[in-house]
């Protein structure tokens, strides 16, 4: 039997947004998890954070953050800064899963390398539910390495480095609560401001045309 809130969630994709959508009107959900390793089909989640983005303002009201339970005694666990008590009191994946999905809804998940938590997500939801996020995405990586080639940022400071700690810089973002799910979404939402208004004075003004993915030209 479907789980009812997986209806609810396949049915928001039945009038969402377009490839011609203008990026105004667009909920951007600005997503970082924690988890206890690189494979995605073998490790599991610490924790999630996310907040929404939404006509180029973040919307502290419209955020979601929750811890899992795990082990406290790995150290993909204890590099978190995560608590014994929290490591306990933590939301089982499945639980956790739902309340996600729930605030999700159909948008737009945006993260800094964000094809990672994209798959740790999509082979957890396989786990438990027997499907597959069917949001767009958009990596701020990517973004970022398209208006470069666009020309974005010219006539201001070099950008050597795409990591996020080296976008914080460029924009002056204060890197606070640096590695949590919740601090580094928050993090992220403010770069993808940034990178939102570049985008619109090189023309990416729709939903396409931030979701395009980055391909290196050869020489």
């Amino acid at each position: 039997m479907t789980p009812g809130f997986t209806l609810e969630y396949c049915a928001c994709f039945d009038h969402t947004w377009t490839d011609d959508t203008p990026t105004e009107r667009v909920r951007f959900v600005v997503l970082d998890s924690e988890t206890t390793g690189l494979d995605p089909k073998r490790d599991g989640l610490i924790s999630l954070g996310a907040v929404a983005v939404l006509q180029g303002e973040i919307h502290l009201a419209d955020a979601f953050e929750t811890l899992l339970t795990v082990a406290y005694n790995s150290a993909a666990v204890t590099v978190h800064g995560i608590t014994r008590d929290q490591a306990h009191d933590g939301l089982g994946e499945p639980k956790a899963l739902e309340q996600f999905i729930a605030y999700l809804k159909d948008g737009v998940i945006v993260g800094h390398h964000i094809g990672h938590d994209i798959a740790v997500l999509n082979a957890a939801c396989g786990r438990h539910f027997g499907f597959a996020l069917r949001n767009r995405w958009i990596d701020t990586m990517d973004l970022a390495l398209h208006l470069e080639r666009d020309g974005a940022f010219a006539g201001s400071a070099e950008i050597k480095s795409f990591s996020l700690d080296s976008l914080c810089q460029r924009f002056g973002i204060i890197p606070h609560d640096r590695h949590t799910a919740g601090g580094d979404a928050f993090l992220t939402a403010q770069v993808f401001l940034k990178l939102l208004r570049f985008a619109q004075r090189s023309g990416r003004r729709t939903l396409a045309a931030l979701t395009e993915r980055y391909v290196a030209e050869k020489h």
